[in-house]
């Protein structure tokens, strides 16, 4: 039996989740949750989203990093050209479950899979400005098992965990 996939993203309203390579927003709650949440587990993310996260390493992640360049990719992590390699990897990693980290492609084609998965979604309540977006995930058929909202001095947000 495959294991389990959990999606960790956090986008506006507009399904904006990035800008430039990097977030649009400072949340450190989230940021915190994200890190909790991911330490100890493997992780699926493309090249940029490695690049562009400098503790992918610590903690105990092992990363999986799908790139047509595995020169750029740190001893230590599994370069693989395909999701569907970095997916066959992951499965023989320890853990029971996986954690994919982004982008917007790897998003795309994950949600397109018919397996079970965990959305772990951070959902900002404001129409930022972006240029990576995660994919509209609302039409699909997710089972709500958890939400919490909060806020901090620039954002409201709720933390949802959804299920299919």
């Amino acid at each position: 039996m495959p294991k389990k996939l959990h999606l960790m993203v956090a986008c506006a309203e507009n399904r904006v989740m990035g800008v430039d390579q990097r977030l649009p927003w400072r949340i450190p709650e989230d940021t915190a949750y994200f890190h909790a949440a991911t330490a100890g587990q493997t992780i699926v993310l493309g090249r940029i989203c490695y690049e562009t996260w400098p503790m992918s390493h610590r903690d105990g992640r092992r990363c999986v990093v799908v790139t047509s360049h595995p020169e750029r990719v740190k001893p230590g992590a599994v370069a693989v050209p395909t999701l569907d390699a970095a997916l066959q990897r992951a499965e023989a990693l320890p853990g029971d479950a996986i954690y994919v980290n982004g982008g917007e492609r790897i998003f795309a084609a994950v949600l397109a899979l018919d397996r079970p998965m965990t959305l772990h979604l951070t959902l900002i309540h404001a129409e930022v400005a972006g240029d990576t977006y995660f994919p509209e995930w609302r039409h699909l058929a997710w089972r709500e098992l958890a939400r919490r909202d909060s806020a901090d001095r620039n954002y409201r947000y709720t933390f949802l965990t959804l299920e299919r």
